[in-house]
């Protein structure tokens, strides 16, 4: 299983690191502020008051051994731009950094980071659902625990009917429609058969649908 950190805990850190372990990742959360570690502790698997310019407190923590390390500090760009820097030293497989302009994200990327993103953009939790998914393309949230999302058509599905790919009956989620090209397939049959490249539109708890996602 892929392990997360999340450094930074605003409301996109604290989006991101609680979404991530609700779908169940190991999730360590990471902030100066020793009020924010608290209040995010019981939903995380550890939550830590570590001040993350501090290299030798990061390497303390083995962050270099996180698959993924979002970098989410808020509004102190050069903390945020020096923090990422240390990460990509350190050998961090994959960074996300948060960035707050244009101009801002430009630098991170110049400096390493392997994605960069915009929160105005990007809700905190569209983000952490692309992290864990090879195929979502979008996610929309009806409740806490359902959501919809758009993912590219799996290659064990492609060229099967509906029926034989036993999406319901296998993973318990409901394909609402098939997106092909610039036509919409509304209410697909059993018989509708799934082409590649087709983008399914899927109706579904979100811990079923993680399972969809990663095939």
């Amino acid at each position: 299983m892929r392990q997360f950190a999340v450094i930074g805990l605003g409301r996109f850190g604290r989006s991101v690191a609680m979404t991530l372990s609700k779908i169940g990742y190991d999730v360590l959360a990471i902030d100066v502020n020793e009020e924010k570690v608290n209040e995010i502790m019981e939903y995380v698997t550890h939550a830590v008051q570590v001040d993350a310019m501090e290299e030798t407190a990061l390497k303390a923590l083995g962050i270099r051994n996180f698959d993924v390390v979002i970098v989410a500090i808020g509004q102190d760009m050069q903390s945020n731009i020096l923090v990422t820097l240390m990460l990509k030293d350190m050998g961090v497989k994959k960074v996300v950094s948060k960035a707050v302009t244009e101009l801002h994200g430009k630098v991170l990327g110049r400096i390493g980071a392997d994605k960069v993103v915009f929160p105005e953009q990007d809700m905190g939790v569209r983000v952490a659902r692309a992290l864990v998914s090879k195929n979502i393309l979008d996610q929309i949230n009806i409740s806490p625990d359902y959501s919809i999302v758009e993912l590219l058509t799996p290659d064990e599905f492609a060229g099967k009917t509906l029926a034989q790919g036993a999406i319901r009956e296998k993973y318990g989620v409901t394909v609402l429609a098939i997106r092909r090209g610039n036509e919409v397939i509304i209410s697909p049959g059993a018989q509708q058969v799934i082409n590649e490249g087709d983008v399914l539109v899927v109706v579904g708890r979100d811990q079923k649908l993680k399972i969809l996602e990663e095939k």
